[in-house]
């Protein structure tokens, strides 16, 4: 009978990688402004709030045009959240900010939407959570 493989030494390696400090949040129910009599969006609620990394999968979307047709544009860019494995699983629809970052301060001031749940595998050294981008301007 074989021993359980032990990813324990990659830890460190992990920590060099996950070297920013990020939010997953969920939109928080609207409340009663009682100066306005009108709902606004309540408080995010925070799902996880620790190290993490946000890495590019590639460009956007390519949409290919026909003669004569729209072409819609897709600003789809796909990215991935890692995270401990210790980190709450993100849920379909959830949001992700980056609130500092070490390295690119370009992470800064955007929001991610999650794609599907976190993955889950049989070997995990970390946590993957596929995303999209929200944020299409830069606020400048």
């Amino acid at each position: 009978m074989s021993s359980p493989i032990s990813l324990a030494a990659l830890a460190p390696i992990m920590d060099r990688i996950m070297v920013d400090t990020v939010q997953v949040f969920r939109p928080g129910p609207e409340v009663l402004d009682p100066d306005t009599g009108v709902y606004v969006p309540g408080p995010d609620i925070i799902v996880y709030d620790g190290l993490g990394a946000v890495f590019a999968v590639g460009g956007p979307g390519l949409v290919v045009a026909l003669a004569g047709q729209p072409v819609p544009d897709d600003p789809r860019d796909r990215y991935r959240l890692l995270t401990p494995l210790d980190a709450p699983l993100a849920s379909r629809d959830d949001h992700v900010r980056v609130t500092a970052a070490t390295q690119d301060q370009g992470l800064l001031n955007r929001v991610w939407r999650v794609l599907d749940i976190s993955d889950a595998n049989t070997l995990a050294v970390v946590r993957t959570t596929w995303m999209d981008e929200s944020t299409q301007t830069t606020g400048a």
